[in-house]
């Protein structure tokens, strides 16, 4: 933006009072500047683009992303119901790790390790 800038400060002191626009390169947006201060005064958004050309390629898009939306669901739901299982063994795991390592004695303490 600087050097677009740059580039305008010779037209700038030519037309001191009088503002100019640029448009964005990045987003097509349309910027009106002071040149005395190199400031934007003024923007106006570029227009938006369609997502969609027609209504029939709208519906679907809608349609596959409730099918995704009701498969992650369903997905949830089955995990939901694993889930006491997993943890029962994971906590069995966990207490036959905590048998089967010997205690260390005193435990760490985060300015021990510096």
């Amino acid at each position: 933006m600087r050097y677009t800038l740059a580039l305008y400060s010779s037209m700038a002191k030519s037309h001191s009072n009088s503002t100019f626009e640029i448009a964005c390169p990045d987003c097509g947006a349309m910027l009106k500047i002071d040149p005395s201060t190199h400031a934007v005064i003024a923007h106006t958004p570029a227009p938006r683009k369609r997502t969609f050309e027609d209504f029939d390629q709208a519906t679907r898009a809608l349609r596959e992303a409730e099918e995704r939306k009701e498969s992650i669901f369903r997905q949830s739901v089955e995990a939901q119901k694993n889930q006491e299982d997993v943890f029962n063994k994971r906590f069995e795991e966990a207490l036959k790790k905590a048998k089967e390592t010997p205690d260390t004695g005193k435990p760490l303490r985060e300015f021990d390790l510096d």
